[in-house]
C-alpha cells in the first residue's frame, strides 16, 4: 500500500509551516522527511495518519484522498509519533500481546520484547519505564502488529550506536517485505541507509 500528500500545506495562525509538498512512499520505498527542528516534520506526520488536517491539500492513502476512520487505513498503519501513549495498568509484555491480539497479529512477542532490548522490563508499567526504554516500548508496539505502511518520528532518538544499526537493519527489512516507510529522521546515516528519497522542510 502507497501513503502520500498531494499539494499539503499547513500553517498555524496564519504562519505556513510547510506548503506545495508532493510525495508518495509506494510498497518497499522509505520517505526520509528531514530539517531543522520546528520545520515541521512532526506536522507533516500527524497529518499523515489523520492526527491533524491540512490547510490545503490531501493526505493520499492508495492513491485516495484519506478516510482517517476506514478499517482498511487503521489496519494498513503503524506508527510512533511524538506523542506516544500507552496503556498505563498493564504490563510491558502484556501491553504488547493486547496490541497483537487486537490486530489478529500471531507475532511472538518475547521475541520483539528480545529484539528491542526490553526482556528485563517486561513486567513493569509503562510509566516505570525510563524514557529511552518507553520509546523502545513504542517501536516494539508497531512491530507486533500487521503493518504495510509504517510511519516514525525520529525513531533513532534515545537509541545507542548498537541500537541505531539494529533501527537501520529493521526499516531495511521492513522495506524488502514491502513495507512504506516514512520517517523523520536527524540521523544522517540513517536516512542515507534507508531512504529512497527525501523531502527537507
Amino acid at each position: 500500500m502507497s501513503l502520500g500528500v498531494g499539494d499539503a500545506g499547513f500553517g498555524y495562525g496564519g504562519v505556513p509551516v510547510f506548503a506545495g509538498l508532493t510525495f508518495v512512499a509506494g510498497p518497499g520505498e522509505a520517505v526520509a522527511v528531514v530539517g531543522a527542528n520546528g520545520s515541521g516534520k512532526s506536522t507533516l506526520l500527524r497529518c499523515l495518519v489523520g492526527a491533524e488536517v491540512l490547510d490545503t491539500g490531501s493526505v493520499l492513502f492508495e492513491g485516495a484522498e484519506l478516510d482517517e476512520s476506514s478499517a482498511a487505513f487503521r489496519g494498513a498503519v503503524a506508527s510512533l509519533l511524538d506523542d506516544a501513549d500507552y496503556f498505563p495498568d498493564v504490563s510491558v509484555v502484556e501491553h504488547l500481546r493486547l496490541l497483537a491480539w487486537l490486530h489478529g497479529s500471531s507475532v511472538e512477542v518475547g521475541g520483539v520484547l528480545a529484539e528491542l532490548g526490553l526482556e528485563g522490563v517486561a513486567d513493569q508499567l509503562p510509566p516505570t519505564l525510563s524514557s529511552g526504554q518507553r520509546h523502545r516500548l513504542g517501536l516494539a508496539s508497531c512491530f507486533v502488529r500487521p503493518r504495510s505502511v509504517l510511519v516514525l518520528d525520529e525513531p533513532e532518538q534515545r537509541l545507542d550506536a548498537a541500537g541505531r544499526a539494529w533501527l537501520r537493519d529493521r526499516l531495511l527489512a521492513e522495506k524488502a517485505a514491502g513495507v512504506a516507510v516514512v520517517f523523520a529522521s536527524h540521523d544522517a546515516g540513517l536516512v542515507e541507509a534507508v531512504a529512497c528519497r527525501t523531502v527537507t522542510l
